[in-house]
């Protein structure tokens, strides 16, 4: 399985759309701050806006993505002339729809969010950027347009089984912005899911699928045929994070889901994800998901592996 699929099947994400919005003119929605493990998103289909939160304001064009992994409060506007048009909301099956009133709309902007699953979900989206921002017309991507047409299609006939489709669209999504090459992000932020460097890739996908071996960094600057001094600097200027947190933050995702998944005792999964001690690997773990590895286990009822 590839590292991106394999994330996101550890993170148990699953994605919700909770409002769509038709807007012609000025017009500002607040969304307040989410709670714990929700990460909310927006996608423009059509027309131009901006996101705004604390220090920082994104320009939308349509085919944009913005997922904000943290979930802080923020705002979308539109532009145009005159006043500040007043929004109404119209009920639906699956999800509400907000308008402007007067004129034809302008923007068609879908609003939702994705639920993390704890331990891996809150590690994983933690090592991404505060603002991820993924135009997706850059190169034409038609599997997009596609989507996106069905997106709109089920927005339209609101029906059942409404929801289901359009958060598995949702899903499809994610997994598009996730490996994301750099010419289609517009901010700067390092997106470690999508490094393009083959032999740093290498290196992403050993840890991924031997989490539990004693990497050393020799031996995966070994493994990237790069110098040590060379690896280092290369590969933190590439995923944002030395490779030492890397490795400690795949072992954190691997071991939540083995947690999770598995009867497993706590020094069994330790050993699993490369720790010969215990109470290191509880220090860890607790450093990365505010839970013990026990009191984590307690409050997730176990599910049998797929």
């Amino acid at each position: 399985m590839d590292s991106v699929s394999y994330l996101i099947r550890m993170a148990r994400l699953r994605g919700t759309v909770d409002k769509r919005c038709l807007l012609a003119g000025p017009a500002v929605l607040g969304h307040a701050m989410r709670t714990p493990r929700e990460a909310p998103f927006h996608l423009l289909l059509q027309g131009a806006c901006t996101l705004e939160l604390a220090g920082r304001s994104v320009d939308m064009a349509a085919g944009d993505m913005v997922l904000l992994p943290r979930g802080p409060a923020h705002q979308i506007r539109t532009h145009g002339p005159g006043q500040r048009r007043r929004l109404t909301e119209q009920p639906g099956v699956a999800f509400p729809t907000a308008l402007t009133t007067g004129g034809d709309p302008e923007v068609d902007l879908f609003c939702g969010h994705y639920d993390l699953g704890p331990g891996a979900g809150d590690v994983l989206f933690s090592t991404l950027p505060e603002v991820l921002h993924v135009s997706f017309n850059a190169d034409s991507s038609e599997p997009v347009r596609m989507l996106s047409t069905l997106m709109r299609s089920e927005a339209q006939h609101d029906g059942p089984g409404t929801a289901a489709v359009v958060s598995a669209l949702c899903d499809a999504l994610l997994a598009m912005v996730l490996r994301s090459t750099p010419n289609r992000r517009l901010e700067g932020d390092v997106l470690w899911t999508a490094v393009q460097n083959a032999s740093l890739r290498n290196v992403v996908e050993a840890v991924l699928h031997q989490p539990g071996r004693g990497w050393t960094i020799a031996e995966l600057a070994e493994l990237a045929a790069m110098s040590r001094a060379t690896f280092i600097r290369q590969f933190t200027r590439a995923t944002g994070m030395s490779a030492g947190d890397f490795l400690t933050r795949i072992r954190m995702i691997t071991a939540a889901e083995l947690l999770r998944t598995t009867d497993q005792s706590v020094g069994m999964v330790a050993v699993s994800v490369g720790y010969r001690s215990e109470s290191a690997f509880v220090k860890a773990f607790r450093l990365a998901t505010s839970s013990t590895p026990a009191r984590f286990r307690r409050n997730n009822a176990r599910e049998p592996a797929s």
